[in-house]
């Protein structure tokens, strides 16, 4: 929502809540004594001189105001047991639950900033004798500077190749990592053990320990609204997304042979003449996903770091079928011009060129996530060039988990 349309409320709601307070002031942690009355008449007859009142408390102090949107509202009952608890804002009701044992409630999400809070709660003593407590509070505001967005790949309803990492990007730095990872979860079905790994302050990875198995579906969770990011950071909002791993597609590239062999599901279907990139181009070996997909892009060395003018500068539009594999510039795509070289030699500023039909059956069959290992050059895939994250052994790619 708008920081506006959240002031906008924010008004509504505390204009409320001055009337709750006035309401609730000769009541709040007091006895409803009729309606106590007619619960002991119904057990006994008379009340019971020894009978104590339940006593409510709530982790946050009445009136109190900048209260951190971390906080996990929390009320207590004792010599009795809770039989309502609501928390409300202009925004709804804060979801929440009382334990089996009706001594505590807990809220099941945290708060919202700039935002006036109102808690009813209603405790019942052994006697039946019923307490009721009233109090309202308001959460620090808090500018969109000082909370971060989690965005999160692959997308809802995606369904990726077995490669494919779970991706969470923030957009304002965190400090406290370890906060942020814990608030985390993906699983599986089947189940698949994997770990985070952080790749910065504003994006942490996800994988399993071995390629996804084909047809698994995953369920990532981000709850991080509210959590205390570090630095004077909150998360701004939960994110949910589900997808789907398809087919396992496994592209292996020999650049000594100028081959590559396509594996689905673990079947040789198809082998392909190629090329690669040629001496001070030299393409890199390791283990690459596919990151995206075009059917046409325009390709410039300027964008790799080759100027204009200079001998090995170009500028091509429409390249076809080009599929990125490396966030330094490395493509899979049709290249028409190479096709006598494909087979034979390595020609290119790096991507792996092949003849259009060739290019395009693998573009068609491609999706995200999909796997391309590449094998014969002396020049490593840097495990943060685009989704390098299989380039690391898995011990100590759990090494970079906070936790």
């Amino acid at each position: 929502m708008s920081l506006t349309s959240r002031a906008h409320r924010s008004r509504g709601a505390a204009a409320l809540a001055v009337v709750a307070l006035l309401f609730a002031g000769c009541d709040a942690g007091s006895s409803d004594a009729s309606e106590a009355a007619d619960a002991t008449d119904t057990a006994s007859g008379s009340p019971s001189a020894e009978a104590q009142p339940a006593e409510v408390s709530v982790n946050v102090a009445r009136g109190a105001a900048d209260v951190p949107v971390s906080t996990v509202v929390k009320v207590d009952a004792s010599n009795g047991r809770l039989t309502k608890v609501k928390v409300t804002s202009a925004e709804g009701e804060l979801p929440g639950k009382i334990s089996d044992d009706g001594a505590r409630w807990a809220a099941e999400d945290r708060l919202e900033p700039g935002v006036d809070y109102t808690v009813e709660a209603v405790a019942a003593s052994t006697s039946g004798e019923r307490t009721r407590r009233t109090s309202s509070f308001t959460t620090q505001a808090l500018t969109l500077d000082q909370q971060t967005y989690p965005s999160v790949a692959p997308l809802d309803g995606e369904t990726v190749g077995v490669g494919m990492p779970v991706i969470v990007s923030f957009d304002v730095a965190v400090s406290d990592r370890a906060a942020m990872e814990k608030n985390m979860t993906v699983t599986s079905t089947p189940a698949q053990a994997g770990t985070w790994h952080w790749i910065s302050d504003n994006e942490v990875h996800w994988r399993p320990k071995k390629y996804w198995q084909a047809g698994t579906e995953v369920h990532v969770e981000a709850d991080v609204n509210g959590v205390d990011a570090g630095g004077g950071i909150y998360g701004q909002e939960d994110r949910v997304v589900d997808f789907t791993i398809g087919d396992a597609h496994i592209y292996k590239v020999n650049a000594q042979t100028h081959q590559m062999k396509v594996y689905s599901n673990g079947k040789l279907v198809n082998t392909f003449p190629i090329t690669t990139g040629k001496e001070g181009f030299t393409t890199r070996s390791g283990t690459k996903v596919i990151m995206e997909k075009f059917d046409s892009k325009r390709m410039n060395s300027e964008t790799v770091g080759i100027p204009q003018g200079s001998s090995e500068s170009y500028d091509i539009d429409n390249v076809q079928w080009a599929m990125r594999l490396t966030s330094s510039g490395e493509f899979i795509h049709a290249a028409p011009w190479s096709v006598g070289s494909q087979g034979y030699a390595n020609v290119s500023h790096g991507c792996t060129g092949m003849s259009t039909a060739d290019a395009g059956w693998l573009y068609s069959m491609s999706v995200r996530g999909d796997v391309v290992e590449y094998t014969g050059t002396d020049r490593p895939m840097e495990p943060e060039n685009g989704y390098g994250d299989w380039n690391i052994g898995y011990a100590d790619y759990k090494a970079g988990s906070a936790l």
